[in-house]
Parts: C-alpha cells; structure tokens; sequence
C-alpha cells in the first residue's frame, strides 16, 4: 500500500443547513463542518482504509484547532500539516438551493493556507514514492502557486505518481477567472487528472479532442471528466470509455467531487505500479465506476468528511 499525501487547503465549511425567524427577519443558520478538496480527498483515503497524509498549514485558531482534531479523528496523518502563529484558519460559507447545489462565499485572505513557504516542503517528504494529490487553489496566487510548483518538482524528482484535481473556483482569482495556461501547465506536469465537464471545457478552450492528444502527449495518462448525475468520460492512452454513475437523490453535492477522486486515489494505492494500472482503460473503468459509488453515497449526505463511506459500508452494499 502506497501512502497518498495531499497538499493543499484545509478550511471551515460553514454549511446553511436551516433557517430561522426572529420576528419578520429570516435568518440562516450555518453548522460547521471540516473541509478543503485535498482535505477531503485524504479523508476520503483514510476511511476506506488507505495510508494518507494532509500537508498544508492552519491557523493557531479555535478553527484551526478544530480542523486538525477532525482530521486525525478519520485516521489521517498530520505530521505533515503546519501550524501558522499568527495567519487566520481559512473560511468558507455554503448555501445550497433545491437539488443541493452548492454558492461559496469565501473568506481567504493572507490566511494559513495561502502563508506556507517552499522552505517548509520538505524532500524527504517524498522518500517513500507517496502518490501526491494536489488542487487548483494552490494556484491562486503567485507566492502560493510558486510553492505548489516547488513541491511538483520535489514530487516528480522522486518519481511520485501525480494526481490533480482542477476544481476551479473562479471567485479567487484576482481576475474573477482561473489562468488558463497556468492550470494547463500543472495538467502536463500530472499523470492523473480530473476535471468536472465545465472545467474541462473551459481549460480545452472548447476544443477537446486537441486538448486530449495535447495532454497525452505531454504525458498526462488519464483525464477523468465527470458531469454530475450524468455520464463519466475516461479519456486514456488506450481510447475513450464512459461510466454511469449511480442515480441518488443529492441533498449536499459538497463532498461528492472529492469522494470520487479520494476513492479514485485510494484504489491506486493498493496497486504496485499505478502509472502502469492507468494505462488499462478496463481496469480505469472498474476504478472509476467504484469512485462513482462512493461519489453518490457523499452526496446523500451532509458536509464532507462525516459524508465519506468506509470499506465496511462499500463492502456491505
């Protein structure tokens, strides 16, 4: 078993979970719930019974407290994740609407997450070879993405296998829209990446077939594109392949994207060699149809990490 070491942000979701009256006023009423993408995906890992690790930074907070007390509490390594003494704890505030869809409001500026420096990433991080998960938000700004560039380097150096998840969020981009070629750059740079259909058109400039053969080429193995309820499309060295997933009432979609990817990344783990495993479009499809069960079962659920199913769960159905 490989260990899968995620980098990236861990922050508060404050999730709209209800409403009140305090007299002609509606107010909302938010819980809090642990989150960040890579956060959920070595959540994710750990509940089905991997080896993951979160290396990122949190604030000296009573958030940040409460966020490292949650992940170890789902079995997830924190000997990588950084403390800042004085940065905030980042904070994200959800509203959902009918079919649980989800608006973000975020509050991330010269937080923990963002504050975390090329000298505190570590080469010996990288020794045993970990399969290292990353997403887009380390991108955001210079200083941050130069440190996500460093740690790709530290990562590819020692021939870990590299996983991104794209998950855009516009909103933080000082432009209001995510750098294209800065994203595309980290797509050639992994092996494995996953985009939702929006994300993929918006990086493939709506070209999609110049934009698979560029990434293949450039040596990507696997693009994975999900769409929601509908359709998977697996794009590999081998061809196309295309996954159904299961049909769920959603009520929370907040966790489903990172479900997918953390179980995705779990199963790679269990495999010697997984640059070689995603070179057979069979066995992706088997992967991605596993990852498309656990996807549905997160969003049946509310917040992120209690929303994740374990082994046991998987092994019962």
């Amino acid at each position: 078993m490989r260990e899968v070491l995620c980098f990236g942000e861990l922050l508060i979701d404050f999730l709209c979970t209800s409403f009140s009256k305090e007299g002609p006023l509606q107010t909302n009423q938010f819980t809090q719930f642990p989150g960040g993408a890579p956060a959920n995906a070595a959540v994710a890992v750990a509940k089905l019974g991997g080896e993951a690790s979160f290396l990122g930074q949190i604030g000296n907070d009573h958030f940040g407290l409460f966020l490292l007390n949650a992940i170890e509490t789902y079995g997830v390594n924190t000997d990588m994740t950084l403390i800042h003494p004085t940065a905030e704890t980042a904070l994200t505030f959800i509203f959902l609407d009918e079919k649980g869809e989800r608006q973000f409001s975020f509050r991330r500026n010269e937080t923990a997450d963002l504050l975390i420096q090329k000298t505190q990433i570590r080469e010996d991080y990288f020794s045993r070879r970990p399969i290292v998960h990353f997403c887009s938000n380390t991108m955001t700004q210079k200083e941050i993405a130069d440190v996500t560039i460093h740690l790709v380097q530290l990562a590819t150096k020692k021939n870990s296998f590299i996983s991104f998840d794209v998950n855009l969020r516009h909103q933080l981009w000082k432009s209001g829209s995510a750098d294209i070629d800065l994203v595309n750059s980290f797509v050639r740079k992994s092996n494995l990446v996953k985009f939702s259909r929006e994300e993929f058109l918006f990086l493939a400039r709506n070209d999609e077939q110049a934009y698979v053969s560029e990434c293949i080429s450039a040596g990507v193995k696997a693009l994975i594109v999900t769409d929601g309820p509908r359709t998977i499309t697996i794009y590999g060295h081998e061809g196309t392949a295309a996954i159904e997933p299961p049909l769920v009432e959603a009520i929370d979609t907040t966790g489903g994207g990172d479900a997918f990817i953390g179980a995705i990344l779990f199963q790679l783990s269990q495999q010697p060699n997984p640059d070689k495993y995603c070179n057979d479009l069979g066995k992706l499809g088997l992967l991605v149809d596993f990852a498309a069960r656990c996807g549905a079962i997160a969003v049946t659920r509310q917040g992120a990490f209690p929303a994740f199913p374990t082994k046991q769960e998987l092994d019962y159905e």
